[in-house]
């Protein structure tokens, strides 16, 4: 989206400032991250060559500083510089060390760092605003015994789907979303609260573009006054579901790793670059850590990238960064470990607008605010947009959000800021308790159990307000007339940033991202390893019982009612091999989840992964078949009888076919050759082993 130093120019405002080339200009001497440093010519010099590099380069090396002598005062540094693109493990650790030393109070401080070398040179960041307008979706679904999922009605149903026009549907019409509209700003953290099938799992669903296409849609989403069908808003926002599908045999990192390698970085090496580009003409020395930290983010492609261990350490899973997610078969790492990793799955990406689902299940509430304090951080510095779904979240968690979204029975209650939701409820008739939590008074208000007990009025007076009387009298509330003018107001498309929005399908080039599913299937066939060595030992009792069989036996091969013993011999070989791969057939199974969620989240097209688990099956299949050919070849010697004796021309026809098949799958020459003649008593046969090999993986 943007392209060269035109395009990206348009990312700023008019006014840049030029600061002075020294590090103390732009430092607060109280700064917990302040540095005792001298005037370093040697590090100045450093500086200076690397301003001169071509921008390309320039951008991909910086200084670190690592600690060489530790006195209780800050110690004495060593600066080196490096290649940000083979950032090593300890460069990486020691970059982390130096901005952080308690992660919950240095981490705003660190952020804000950031925020102002970009604001410095005046640099915009992209910010998004999604609204929607009278959003309605509907499902058609069976009832009673017919939505039951057995094999009857899953008959019935696929004809009914061929020959529904033909027949009267007997699908009942559910109302998921009732006509809902709304705005989502950026800088601003949104709470949706709601019972359970009020149908907010659905409103996030359809925001991010990925509502299941059966359900009946209409309405109005826009990002920034752009349709869904003019971007591709699956990487442009990202969806955190409420339900943990990982690999359980990748560890935390590996895992969130992959993600951010898939994902890509978005815009942020243009962003580096043009920043770069005016830092130099402005004569201004930016904070070495930061700088090499905003290098190391923009790189890529990396097997191992820094903002992983910056997102293990904020999320407080850097004490598990190294053990294995687990399963249900595997023991690794907790439930609410595992529901931060799904979390910090999608944080690893460039999106600007996340919608997070019951981020919460599982944790207790001092994670969760630590949580839902970090992406406050994250969202009020760099103008992010987010909407985050919590069941009953504590007070002080409650308190972090800007603005709350009340929804009961597909409807939208409330919607605008927390501050004026108890005056809404206090004008409908209802208060809530002094030593009640508001977000739990939130929960109960609408529902008809419980509505009765935070009635102002006489109980004789109290009468039951339904959702839909609720939802009227909001749109009449000072909010919500608010709410409906700035609806009806068109966004101005013109202040749209140019990097907002995302055109592009996948985060990489194909051969990135197939590299990468290749390099993710090789780690877990490696960690997998036993379950191939098991093959290999089991196709060698199948040998050895088919060496049994033959052994020492003599086989007439002068009638064409013999030929069948040999090929039966052939066709139990093929069997054997091809029944033996069965053992990997569960673990394909178990893969499916996380690859139907990594191919709908745009992480590769399905042909990475289709194709990575093929190319890695080839080798296995070699070798289980040369084990097999090597066992049973020799201790059937009447099959080369029957070779050498071709009297009913059955070997040359399916050795055409063998030759064939080799050639396919590409075999190296000494495994075969079009021109070896097939004649009687010939010493250029071919052996077959080969063809069984061949025919092992024609199957």
């Amino acid at each position: 989206m943007a392209g060269g130093e035109d395009t990206i120019s348009a990312w700023s405002r008019s006014s840049s400032r030029r600061s002075s080339w020294r590090v103390g200009s732009f430092r607060d001497a109280s700064d917990s991250f302040r540095r005792a440093v001298d005037d370093d010519d040697e590090e100045n010099l450093k500086w200076a060559a690397l301003e001169k590099l071509p921008t390309y380069d320039r951008v991909r090396r910086s200084i670190i500083r690592h600690v060489v002598e530790d006195d209780g005062d800050g110690g004495k540094f060593v600066s080196n510089e490096v290649d940000i693109s083979k950032l090593a493990v300890r460069d990486r650790k020691a970059l982390l060390e130096q901005i952080f030393r308690v992660v919950e109070e240095d981490n705003e401080r660190f952020l804000k760092r950031l925020r102002d070398r970009i604001d410095r040179v005046g640099l915009e960041l992209p910010k998004l605003e999604v609204r929607y307008e009278n959003l309605t979706v509907k499902a058609e679904v069976h009832t009673a015994s017919r939505a039951a999922p057995t094999l009857w009605n899953t008959t019935i149903n696929a004809i009914e789907g061929i020959f529904g026009s033909l027949a009267r549907s007997k699908k009942k019409t559910m109302t998921i979303l009732d006509d809902v509209s709304g705005i989502l700003k950026p800088s601003r953290m949104t709470l949706l609260l709601g019972p359970p099938a009020s149908g907010k799992t659905t409103l996030m669903l359809a925001l991010a573009g990925k509502l299941d296409k059966k359900l009946k849609t209409s309405g109005r989403i826009t990002y920034c006054g752009h349709e869904l069908s003019e971007f591709v808003p699956q990487m442009s926002s990202a969806y955190i579901s409420q339900h943990d599908l990982h690999y359980g045999e990748m560890t935390v990192r590996e895992t969130i790793d992959f993600s951010a390698r898939c994902l890509g970085v978005g815009t942020r090496f243009e962003l580096l670059t043009e920043l770069s580009r005016r830092e130099r003409e402005a004569g201004i020395k930016p904070d070495p850590e930061i700088d090499a930290f905003m290098k190391a983010t923009a790189v890529e492609g990396k097997k191992k990238n820094i903002a992983t261990d910056y997102i293990l350490k904020v999320l407080g899973l850097d004490i598990c960064a190294d053990i294995i997610v687990g399963d249900e078969m595997r023991r690794g790492i907790s439930g609410g470990q595992r529901k931060r990793v799904t979390t910090a799955e999608m944080l690893a990406g460039p999106a600007r607008a996340l919608f997070m689902d019951e981020i919460s299940t599982g944790l207790d509430s001092s994670t969760t605010f630590q949580i839902v304090k970090f992406i406050r951080q994250m969202v009020h510095i760099f103008d992010g947009t987010v909407m985050v779904s919590l069941l009953q979240p504590a007070p002080e968690t409650y308190n972090l959000f800007d603005d709350i979204i009340l929804m009961s029975e597909g409807q939208i209650v409330y919607h605008g800021p927390r501050d004026n939701i108890l005056e809404f409820f206090q004008l409908v008739g209802f208060r809530c308790p002094e030593r009640k939590a508001v977000a739990d008074f939130l929960q109960e208000v609408t529902s008809k159990k419980d509505q009765e007990q935070y009635w102002v009025g006489d109980r004789l007076s109290y009468r039951y307000i339904p959702t839909h009387e609720f939802s009227r009298r909001f749109k009449s509330f000072h909010i919500g007339r608010c709410l409906s003018e700035e609806i009806k107001i068109p966004y101005d498309k013109s202040k749209m940033h140019p990097a907002a929005l995302t055109t592009k399908k996948y985060g990489m080039s194909s051969k990135e991202l197939f590299k990468a599913a290749l390099s993710r299937e090789w780690l877990l066939m490696k960690r997998n390893a036993f379950v191939y060595q098991f093959r290999i030992f089991q196709i060698s009792i199948l040998a050895f019982l088919a060496i049994s069989v033959f052994f020492r036996t003599t086989m007439h091969y002068g009638k064409i009612t013999d030929s069948t013993k040999f090929f039966g011999a052939l066709f139990f070989s093929l069997t054997s091999i091809m029944f033996n791969g069965f053992a990997e057939l569960a673990m394909t199974v178990t893969k499916l989840p996380v690859f139907y969620k990594q191919r709908d989240y745009f992480f590769f097209p399905a042909w990475a992964f289709a194709l990575s688990n093929w190319i890695l099956s080839i080798p296995v299949t070699f070798i289980e078949t040369t084990i097999w050919m090597v066992l049973v070849e020799f201790c059937r010697n009447d099959l080369n009888y029957f070779v050498l004796n071709d009297r009913f021309g059955l070997y040359k026809s399916h050795y055409k076919i063998a030759n064939i098949t080799l050639q396919t799958y590409l075999i190296p020459k000494p495994y075969y050759n079009s021109t070896l003649p097939l004649k009687m008593g010939s010493t250029y046969q071919t052996s077959p082993s080969c063809y069984i090999l061949s025919l092992t993986l024609l199957s």
